[in-house]
């Protein structure tokens, strides 16, 4: 078979596309989401500036950096969804703290959390949906 370029996104990241529990916007956000494809990124608002693009290029309105209250901003923010970025593989229970806290604001019908590495998260803090999508999993197995 000869090489042609592509990357197969990993059957994970299908698995989240077909996950009847979802939210119709958070669909349409990991479809916009899904061609991304990071090399090494030296700073984390590298990543913002290409998810910015992506659900740019999606049709999806979305604010940066918006506040969820005086304490609290979030990376992303998308139709009650909030994106959060992380760089590399955060600590776990640091991570989720701060989106515990940040689902906390009636804003916020769930969370996607987008991370470099993957790091073990729930599924769900209280009664919002958490998601995760990692760059390293979006690059699958190139054909």
């Amino acid at each position: 078979m000869a090489f042609t370029g592509r990357a197969v996104p990993a059957p994970l990241f299908y698995n989240w596309m077909n996950d009847r529990g979802q939210s119709k916007e958070l669909k349409r956000i990991l479809l916009a989401l899904s061609p991304l494809r990071l090399g090494v990124m030296p700073l984390e608002s590298d990543i913002h500036a290409h998810v910015a693009r992506a659900l740019e290029e999606g049709g999806l309105a979305f604010t940066h950096e918006m506040r969820l209250d005086a304490h609290r901003r979030i990376d992303f923010f998308c139709d009650g969804v909030g994106i959060e970025i992380k760089k590399g593989r955060p600590q776990p229970a640091a991570l989720k703290r701060q989106i515990a806290s940040y689902l906390q604001s009636p804003l916020l019908k769930e969370i996607l959390v987008i991370t470099q590495r993957s790091v073990r998260l729930p599924d769900q803090i209280g009664d919002k949906r958490v998601c995760q999508l990692s760059l390293d999993r979006l690059w699958g197995i190139a054909l």
